[in-house]
């Protein structure tokens, strides 16, 4: 009986690895189908943005040239072109426009001939020449141009000129032609610095822009009515003294 029951237990015993290793195996292939793929696929990346470029809008630059330009024979009485301090992208192909549209001398004379030319028989404020919004102003033999890209504020360009003709008007009361420009250069182009600073607009207020920039005054202050010995010191001291306490007692 003893030899019997060891024959009938002895095949589940035997059998009990078998099924071991077929759960096993099983596990393993499933976690090999499951994660492989997985392993193979690259993980997904973010496209790169593209480079950023400044918008028009984004910016203070709004003045590309400043012009005084004779009416008589179309010479240039000054002229200053501004570039702008960021590239902006064209709208064809993102590609980034010229720093400047008039780099050279040749350009420069060029538009300013065409400008001239343009506005000469013209009585208008604004003119859109050469794909730029210019405004202008005429003053006896002399024209006055404020020059802007196609996108900005024509309203702020007009004031912009307006202010410059206004502080000439105060500057040289009230007479604006050729010789009196050219005799007083220093004093136009510390009122256009004024105004303009790299293409950047500061102060459109004449009154602010003559203080700015008027000569001072050419008499010395007279010293010699002034007492500077010990004496003079102390009584300058005392009126002080009396002055500070009539303006506390005020206050009081």
């Amino acid at each position: 009986m003893t030899e019997v029951a060891a024959t009938a237990t002895a095949p589940p015993a035997a059998a009990a690895p078998h099924l071991t290793c077929d759960v096993v195996e099983a596990t393993s292939a499933s976690i090999t189908t499951t994660s492989h793929p997985r392993a193979r696929k690259p993980p997904p990346f973010a496209a790169h943005p593209p480079a950023a470029t400044m918008s028009p809008g984004m910016t203070l630059f709004s003045v590309q040239a400043v012009l005084i330009l004779s009416t008589e024979d179309g010479s240039r009485i000054f002229a200053k072109y501004y570039s702008p301090p960021h590239s902006t992208a064209s709208a064809a192909g993102g590609a980034s426009s010229s720093s400047n549209p008039y780099p050279d001398l040749k350009a420069q004379k060029a538009f300013e001939k065409g400008l001239i030319d343009k506005t000469a028989k013209q009585t208008g404020d604004i003119i859109l020449y050469d794909n730029r919004i210019v405004l202008y102003k005429l003053e006896s033999d002399v024209m006055i141009y404020v020059v802007g890209s196609l996108d900005e504020n024509e309203i702020l360009l007009y004031n912009t000129v307006l202010a410059l003709r206004d502080s000439l008007h105060l500057l040289f009361k009230q007479s604006v032609d050729k010789r009196t420009i050219i005799e007083n250069y220093d004093l136009v182009s510390l009122a256009i610095d004024e105004v303009v600073d790299d293409g950047i607009i500061l102060e459109t207020d004449p009154t602010i822009i003559v203080q700015r920039v008027s000569r001072a005054p050419t008499q010395d202050v007279p010293l010699g009515r002034i007492d500077l010995s010990e004496q003079g010191v102390n009584n300058l001291a005392q009126l002080g003294k009396s002055k500070l306490a009539d303006w506390l007692r005020q206050g009081l």
